[in-house]
């Protein structure tokens, strides 16, 4: 059933199914990927496409080069065999998701008139310049009576406008606009067999985009920062590289293993003979020559033979073990201190949402995105964090997929695409 448009020709469309044509469009700072699904006791990925973007397209969320954006995504969608009506994710610091307790309202028109009221105090942006949308959660019984519980969510008109401008430019219709945590929870839900509790869902890639839901249900929700975007932006300003360089030396990193400074260093090499040799020849030539007469300085040169001479003036200088290693530290710590960014924001958010009505604990992490390719993420974040940190990863209609894509990367597009959790 659709629910009623507030104050707009713009419709968020949460919590509805789309229909099986319909392609889940995730557009990050870094990437887009997309992704054509079904359910079938789980959401399934039946075709995806990945492509990266460059680094100014998109900055924390928002569109910043609309004819960027709309050539990538028209090079994605070309010959991928993915249907072209998109429900495009929004994941940035200009949404808002409120939950509101109303009264027990069952005309449509009613509780669309009861939401906008309680809008006006709610969201913290001018409604006239706001794409506004609910979705009722059914009715619960408070320490105040009987209560209507409704999510409502809010964007800026503008932003979602210039999404959706960059997405028509490249010969895609738009069939919907959803926030990203919602479908990241649709796609990463699992239930739980010891009943309904708070799960914490964290995607960490172009941004970090932190959900939490009890059940299927996003009680909270934030963009928490850059991601692994951030991370490669800033080695590539320290190293002064490209962003996909410093991109792929992250990829790299293990911190499953020990840091270089911490390694045990690979044993000493027995110097052959011919090295000492040619030392004990260096240090005699170089000898101060006042130690030397004449002749025994011209007698030692005589015994030299050309090619000692030649691996002396040519000897490559020592290897550049410890310049890599000292580099190997320095991804490695950009790396370790953006998880340490990330887990202090999450703690802070875990803080901010015990402290409000109807919160709680959550039991533990979910964590998908382009953070699950590097080994060890997941048990460094939750050392930081001190919660257990679970990867989870889409499931696929065909194994062959993964051959194509990463799946860690394109859960929030599986979402978009599906737009109801199985059960």
């Amino acid at each position: 059933m659709r629910l009623p448009s507030l104050n707009m020709n713009l419709n968020l469309n949460i919590g509805r199914r789309s229909g099986a044509d319909v392609t889940g469009l995730d557009i990050q700072p870094g990437f887009v990927a997309a992704v054509q699904a079904r359910i079938n006791g789980a959401i399934l990925a039946e075709r995806a496409a990945v492509l990266p973007l460059a680094a100014d397209a998109v900055r924390d969320g928002e569109v910043a080069d609309d004819g960027a954006l709309s050539d990538v995504l028209r090079e994605l969608f070309a010959g991928s065999g993915l249907g072209k009506r998109v429900r495009v994710g929004v994941a940035n610091q200009r949404t808002v998701l409120r939950t509101l307790e109303l009264p027990p309202l069952t005309d449509p028109k009613e509780l669309a008139a009861a939401v906008r009221f309680q809008a006006q105090d709610q969201v913290p942006m001018p409604l006239n310049n706001a794409v506004l949308d609910f979705h009722p959660l059914g009715i619960v019984e408070t320490p105040a009576g009987t209560r209507q519980r409704v999510v409502l969510v809010a964007a800026q008109r503008d932003m979602v406008e210039r999404l959706l401008d960059a997405v028509r430019g490249a010969g895609l219709t738009p069939a919907g606009v959803d926030l990203s945590a919602f479908a990241l929870i649709r796609s990463l839900y699992r239930a739980d067999p010891d009943g309904p509790g708070r799960v914490l869902y964290l995607n960490v890639d172009g941004l970090t985009n932190l959900a939490i839901a009890e059940d299927t249900v996003c009680r909270f929700t934030r963009v928490i920062g850059s991601g692994l975007e951030g991370m490669a932006g800033e080695l590539a300003v320290r190293r002064g590289i490209s962003v996909s360089d410093a991109h792929s030396l992250l990829a790299a990193v293990d911190l499953t293993s020990a840091p270089p400074s911490e390694a045990d260093p690979a044993p000493a090499e027995e110097p052959a003979a011919e090295s000492q040799d040619v030392e004990e020849l260096e240090s005699e030539l170089h000898s101060d020559p006042e130690s030397l007469d004449e002749e025994a300085h011209e007698a030692r040169e005589r015994a030299m033979s050309y090619e000692e001479l030649s691996a002396i003036e040519h000897a490559p200088a020592a290897p550049p073990a410890q310049a890599q290693s000292q580099g190997d530290a320095e991804v490695r710590d950009v790396l370790e201190n953006g998880i340490r960014d990330i887990s202090g924001e999450v703690r802070n958010s875990l803080d901010f949402h015990r402290s409000q009505d109807g919160g709680g604990e959550v039991s533990h992490v979910v964590l998908s995105g382009a953070a699950q390719d590097i080994p060890g993420f997941a048990a460094a974040l939750e050392l930081s964090l001190g919660v257990a940190v679970r990867g989870e990863t889409i499931g696929v209609a065909d194994e062959r997929l993964a051959d194509t894509v990463s799946l860690h990367r394109v859960a929030v597009a599986a979402g978009l695409a599906a737009t109801e959790a199985p059960q």
